[in-house]
């Protein structure tokens, strides 16, 4: 159930952290460029980061990497999928002239629709959670540098 439970709390922390920020942006105007997107790294890494050590503290002993890094990647889709249904909702029916906006330097060059820019959408926050994971995973790993970890080593 915990294995559950924490990518679902913390994916729609992050998406809620995601949602917020680009609103913020959209205040000032600024959510035209796409420099500002790197943030969502950010965010999304602060809580892909929590819920791993949350749920690292939750299993103690029982911690184990191929289920710290499904919670890693559950966390991440699950934010991942919300943003982009809440991205594709605001740039059609909150603010439909949001993509001719976006994309004014593409829209001459290549036939370029709302489906294509939700595809992009969402593989960047799926290949960003996949990265960030791996990358989390290596800190919550644990070493094999104690007695019970030489028995898997070759050099025995």
């Amino acid at each position: 159930m915990k294995k559950i439970k924490v990518p679902i709390k913390y994916g729609i922390a992050i998406s809620a952290g995601l949602i917020a920020y680009f609103l913020v942006l959209s205040l000032f105007d600024a959510h035209k460029n796409p420099f500002f997107s790197l943030f969502n790294g950010v965010i999304m890494a602060f809580g892909m980061y929590e819920a791993i050590k949350n749920y690292r503290l939750e299993s103690g002993t029982k911690f184990k990497y191929q289920k710290g890094f499904m919670v890693g990647l559950f966390t991440g889709f699950n934010a991942t999928m919300i943003f982009t249904i809440f991205f594709g909702i605001y740039s059609t029916e909150l603010n439909p002239n949001f993509l001719n906006e976006l994309l004014t330097m593409w829209r001459s060059d290549y036939s370029t629709s709302v489906g294509i820019i939700l595809f992009v959408v969402a593989i960047m926050g799926f290949a960003t959670s996949f990265v960030l994971t791996l990358a989390f995973m290596q800190l919550f790993k644990d070493s094999w540098n104690t007695s019970d970890g030489k028995k898997h080593t070759l050099g025995n």
